[in-house]
Formats: C-alpha cells, structure tokens, sequence
C-alpha cells in the first residue's frame, strides 16, 4: 500500500514539472476582442466611432499582439502591443462596410479573432444630370446607389411610375446601380426621369433630364462631289472644244490693237 502511494506522489510531482515547464507554443492561450471568443459582426453607422480592445487570456508569458486591416497590418504604439492592444476607428464612412479587423499573436498568428464593420447608412445617388440625344439613336440612363441594407429601386418619369413599353424600355439593377435603356428614341420620351430608391432609413429621389432633340438632317457628301467632278469636266471639255476660236479672237484682238497703234 505504501509502495502504490509513493508510486502515485511521483507520477503527481512529474506531472506538475512537465506542466510548469511546458514550452511557450504548447499554451492554450485564446484572445478576446471586446470580450468576445469568437469571430462577430459589429453593427455601426456612418460618423461614428468605434474601439476595438483585443485581449489574451490563458497566457503564462508576456504575448505580442498584431492587428490587420484587411490584408494590411495596422502601425501600433511600443505600448500598445503586449497583452492587450486596441485600435480606434473614427469618422466611419461608407467604404468602411465590410472591412475586416483582426487581431493575431505574433509568435503564432494561427490565434487569431475577426471583427467585421456593417455599416448602416441610407441609399446615397449618383449619376449624370443631363443627357442630350438625337431623335432615333438610344440612350442609358444609369443610376449609381450605394445603401446598406439594400434598397429597393425603381423609375419613375415626371413623377409617375414609369410604363414600360416592350423593345423601347429595359431596365437592369445590380447591387450598384439601376440602368434605364431606351432603344430609338421618340419625342415623347424626352422629361425628367426620377430614380427612386427605397430602405429602410428612408426613401432617396435623384432626378435624371432626358432632351431629346431633332434628328439632324444629313448632307450627303458624294453626290455633291460628283456634281463639282462632273461641272469641273464640263467646263473642261468646252474649253477644249473651243480652242480654235478661242485663239481666233485673241489674235483678232491682238491685231486691233496693232492698227489702232499706228
């Protein structure tokens, strides 16, 4: 009995020595970012301001933190790298949604925890104003939107819902932009044309003016240098056909002029 005894204290002891001398990468050390384990999606909206806090837990040593933007490492302060470190990310925009924050121990970067910014914002417009076009050709209208969540898109022309008419109107929307095409344009299609988009924040209006102008009437161009080809020949011609008597009257005149001298 006290031989099994002896036997258990020293599996006990080398136990506890293999533990306390375990090497640094044999840790189980976790991180934390805002207190989360885990990888999350952080909801904010355009202007604000967020802090983010990454921690280690479980760890024996000091540990150098990392941080990444994206693929790009973000620049930290001597004193903001052992064991805790925060990044602050101010004057949130638009382009910011979507963006990736993550945080890794240096020694090992396999540990690591990703924050994801879903920026909230209302549908922003853009385009061009005004668009000129002849009686005949085509036009595209395109309406550039940038909204999270996602809004709802339509057209609407002086103010009512636009009526498409078949092989005249086509309408394309992707998460991007909304586009009107209209194939051989008519007089009537000229007005004001109202992309309208819905979320939501609220609903977005940006106007689009359409002038639709006479077609232009078109000179042809070789039939008026065939007929300087064909006047420019006959004169040509008849210059030669008249020659002789052509000749005949500057030699009369010459020798009018000879006796009127004398």
């Amino acid at each position: 009995m006290t031989w099994k005894n002896n036997g258990l204290m020293l599996m006990c002891r080398f136990l506890l020595l293999l533990i306390l001398f375990l090497p640094r990468e044999m840790t189980s050390s976790i991180l934390t970012v805002n207190g989360k384990t885990e990888n999350y999606v952080l909801d904010t909206q355009i202007g604000f301001q967020e802090s983010l806090r990454c921690a280690v837990q479980n760890h024996t040593n000091e540990e150098e933190l990392l941080w990444y933007r994206e693929a790009g490492t973000v620049d930290l302060k001597s004193g903001n790298k052992i064991n805790s470190s925060s990044v602050c990310v101010s004057s949130i925009s638009e382009d910011d949604n979507g963006v990736t924050f993550t945080c890794k121990l240096q020694r090992n970067q396999s540990v690591s925890i990703s924050v994801v910014l879903n920026v909230i914002f209302p549908p922003l417009l853009s385009g061009d104003d005004f668009q000129t076009v002849e009686e005949g050709s085509n036009a595209n209208l395109v309406c550039n939107v940038k909204s999270n969540p996602q809004a709802q898109m339509m057209w609407y022309k002086n103010s009512s819902i636009l009526n498409l008419e078949k092989n005249h109107h086509q309408v394309q929307q992707t998460s991007e932009s909304l586009q009107l095409s209209i194939t051989n344009v008519k007089k009537s299609d000229n007005g004001t044309y109202n992309c309208i988009a819905n979320s939501t924040w609220r609903v977005e209006t940006k106007d689009f003016h359409l002038i639709v102008k006479d077609k232009a009437v078109v000179v042809p161009k070789e039939p008026i240098i065939a007929a300087c080809v064909v006047i420019f020949l006959t004169l040509c011609f008849g210059l030669i056909a008249r020659r002789k008597r052509i000749i005949k009257l500057c030699i009369k005149d010459k020798d009018s002029q000879g006796e009127t001298a004398l």
